[in-house]
């Protein structure tokens, strides 16, 4: 039965695409239908909002959030919770940092429920639909919360990967070693 327990409605704020923002509640469960995503609105209206409407769907402690804080989009050292750190950018140019499963079969197919990198912030949770992504790269495997320094996990990510990185196990092409 959708929707028979309000304890299992959460505050959102979607914000879409064209920068429009809709506060109001969602199911937590099935908040996701094939039509997009239905939340009731502040006015106590259910309203629709397609999917490819969306930027992100922020599940937020407080409707109206902390206007007075700004809010870290990306991490300042390794995460300490386990999951995938990932960076996404969006269709319009803006990167956010977050964490993710790292059971890649319990994703949505419509998109990635996200951790934000800051602890402290408002968001507690973020839905960002695939549609609204331009890429997405996986920074590190977090296991454990082991901090490592950012400037380390940077270095491993520029360190080359190709030919030249590859320790000399057989001799280059074309010679031969002596016996």
């Amino acid at each position: 039965m959708k929707g028979a327990h309000s304890s299992t409605r959460k505050k959102v704020v979607i914000r879409r695409l064209d920068k429009a923002l809709v506060k109001g509640y969602a199911d937590s469960d099935t908040f996701l239908s094939a039509d997009g995503v239905e939340i009731l609105n502040l006015e106590g209206r259910l309203q629709l909002v397609p999917t490819d409407q969306i930027k992100g769907i922020y599940f937020v402690r407080d409707l109206d959030g902390h206007r007075e804080r700004p809010e870290r989009k990306t991490f300042l050292s390794r995460p300490r919770m386990a999951g995938l750190w990932v960076r996404m950018t969006f269709r319009d140019a803006e990167v956010l940092d977050g964490l993710i499963s790292e059971n890649l079969l319990a994703h949505e197919p419509d998109g990635f429920l996200v951790t934000p990198p800051d602890v402290y912030s408002n968001n507690l949770k973020i839905f960002i639909p695939r549609s609204a992504l331009a890429s997405m790269e996986v920074l590190d495997v977090i296991k454990n919360g082991a901090r490592r320094p950012y400037q380390q996990v940077r270095r491993a990510r520029r360190s080359p990967t190709g030919v030249s990185a590859q320790i000399d196990l057989f001799s280059p092409t074309g010679q031969t070693e002596a016996p």
